[in-house]
């Protein structure tokens, strides 16, 4: 066993200091970025990859997403995650002081930004545990939410909210994003006003052929809304060989790590027309905040996975997540927030051909 498997093995056994992990974290990174710029021009680089990308499916890995993330118990994420069950980057804007402000303010950004209205009919992909499309549902009550999960997890938990919540106006389809055609899915319903998607695209892989069938489903005016996280320069995928890529084996199997301008390379069908940027800072102090409810709840947290595994395996995934926050943290907090970061990018039909505006 080599020295980094020998340091992963201790610290997913809760034996290393989360100072040490810290600065173990910071390092990888330095590192990772000493590689991926002395690879190669950075043109050269980004285009080789954004090439690959044309070849492959959609979704290279839904299966692993799935097992990875969505389908774990909700009481799982009711536990870490704020009371809107977002997650995703929140936003902390001068007036939020908590994880719940931040999940709001992060909410109401994304929709004036989407240009959300009511009256729209609006498809989400990717809705996770429903934070967005309940948020416009309440919102926007004139409006008509389609989401779209890969866990049928999610949407028996969204259902339930709306449900309590009195929100009819929401229908949630489990489906898999290779495959998804609202036509299918939802007949006599299948073009929409607003596309949104929040933290979906780094699990795809062929954008060319995701943003054309995203094009077809857009009404005359639509409009396609995009957040997702981004190094600024780099594009590369979460690799699952060797001890150093622990990320891409645990909880990003067949993710990418999009770059700030990868969206505008495939501008065959949609164009970028709006672009917004948040500092890596803001996914840092969401990554604490959600490190924090898990310390905070670790006996239940432990109670929910004993529920699916022994209890000595329930301990690794519990360390296991804290890890993953802490990497999370430490990688969007990497100096000053201003190498990976969160991207806002709106997309319409009419901006086809167009470059990236920045």
């Amino acid at each position: 066993m080599n020295p980094m498997a020998i340091a992963i093995e201790a610290a997913e056994r809760g034996l290393v200091p989360d100072a040490l992990l810290r600065l173990a974290i910071r390092r990888l990174c330095g590192r990772r970025l000493g590689e991926a710029r002395s690879t190669n021009d950075r043109t050269s680089r980004d285009g080789s990859f954004a090439d690959s990308m044309i070849s492959g499916p959609i979704a290279p890995a839904p299966a692993a997403a799935n097992q990875q993330h969505y389908e774990l118990p909700a009481e799982f994420f009711a536990a870490v995650l704020g009371p809107r069950l977002k997650y995703s980057c929140c936003y902390w804007d001068e007036a939020s002081t908590t994880l719940e402000q931040a999940e709001d303010a992060a909410l109401e950004v994304t929709c004036a930004r989407a240009q959300i209205a009511d009256g729209q009919d609006i498809l989400e992909l990717g809705c996770g545990w429903g934070s967005l499309t309940l948020w416009i549902a309440e919102r926007y009550t004139g409006a008509r939410v389609t989401a779209v999960s890969n866990s049928a997890a999610q949407r028996r938990n969204i259902e339930a909210a709306a449900q309590r919540r009195g929100i009819e106006n929401v229908r949630v389809i489990t489906a898999d994003m290779n495959d998804f055609e609202p036509a299918v899915a939802q007949p006599g319903s299948h073009t929409f006003d607003r596309v949104v998607s929040v933290e979906m695209f780094e699990h795809m892989r062929n954008y060319q052929a995701l943003l054309a069938r995203i094009a077809s489903w857009l009404r005359p005016g639509g409009k396609l809304f995009v957040h997702h996280f981004c190094h600024d320069q780099l594009a590369y995928p979460f690799e699952t060989n060797g001890s150093a890529n622990w990320m891409g084996r645990h909880f990003f199997t067949g993710g990418i790590m999009p770059s700030a301008d990868l969206l505008g390379r495939f501008n065959d069908d949609l164009g970028v027309v709006g672009r917004w940027t948040w500092n890596g800072q803001h996914y840092r102090r969401t990554a604490e905040a959600w490190l924090a409810n898990l310390d905070a709840h670790r006996g239940d947290v432990l109670r929910v996975f004993e529920r699916v595994d022994s209890r000595a395996e329930a301990r690794r995934w519990l360390n296991r997540w804290r890890m993953f926050f802490l990497a999370v943290a430490e990688l969007f907090g990497y100096r000053g927030g201003e190498e990976w970061y969160v991207s806002h990018c709106l997309m319409a039909p009419q901006a086809a051909g167009e470059p990236c505006p920045h």
